[in-house]
């Protein structure tokens, strides 16, 4: 949605509260790319002064160009909390912003690779709760994968679904088995996996629904 004739998107921008910088960052980026404001922040170009006597298109181009940079840190202050706003608020130009967080909030690789090496043991330490439903043990398996995504490690569905087959309660082995059957298991996908135990997980609610009403 576009607002007044400087075709500038109403559209909020993501808030950086201090916490997932790195998923931050990439929303940001692609919110600055998509209003041409990218550049202004990356490469931190001069604005040159007009010469003597410009013509209307240099008049143009400096304009836009000035106004890109003030939108680009405007943008910055804006995708920011009030307490993070008062540590960057005397920064300029928007480079200068977007390199005070990057390196206040990123992280050294030496501390990313430890975030991703404790996320990975909780990854490994996950077994679904007799209790628990299979959205719900899948949701928190995810939870995890994205996190460790967003620190740039790659964790594929090949090994979500693998986790998902290891961990899973015993109920479901008939199921297992029936894709093991129909499939090869390395070419299963997470969806067509979580649907199958899903149909298991409903088909059992529901003989014990009729076997409580049987006994009513």
């Amino acid at each position: 949605m576009e607002t007044g004739s400087s075709g500038f998107s109403a559209m909020a921008s993501p808030v950086f509260t201090g916490e997932n910088y790195q998923a931050w960052a990439v929303k940001m980026t692609a919110f600055l790319e998509g209003h041409d404001l990218w550049e202004a922040v990356e490469d931190d170009y001069e604005v040159a002064p007009l010469p003597d006597n410009p013509t209307m298109n240099q008049i143009k181009l400096h304009k836009e160009r000035t106004t890109r940079k003030a939108k680009a840190k405007s943008c910055l202050y804006a995708a920011v909390s009030p307490t993070i706003f008062t540590r960057i608020m005397k920064c300029d130009p928007a480079k200068a912003i977007w390199d005070f967080l990057k390196e206040e909030y990123e992280g050294d690789e030496k501390i990313r690779g430890m975030k991703v090496l404790n996320l990975l043991r909780e990854f490994e330490r996950q077994h679904m709760k007799e209790s628990e439903s299979v959205k719900e043990y899948s949701d928190r398996l995810v939870g995890i994968v994205d996190k460790i995504r967003v620190l740039w490690t790659d964790l594929n569905d090949e090994r979500l679904v693998q986790k998902i087959l290891v961990s899973i309660p015993e109920k479901f082995e008939a199921t297992i088995a029936s894709l093991e059957n129909t499939r090869d298991l390395p070419d299963i996908k997470l969806a067509e996996l979580l649907n199958a135990l899903q149909a298991q997980e409903h088909k059992r609610l529901m003989r014990r629904e009729e076997f409580v009403e049987g006994a009513l």
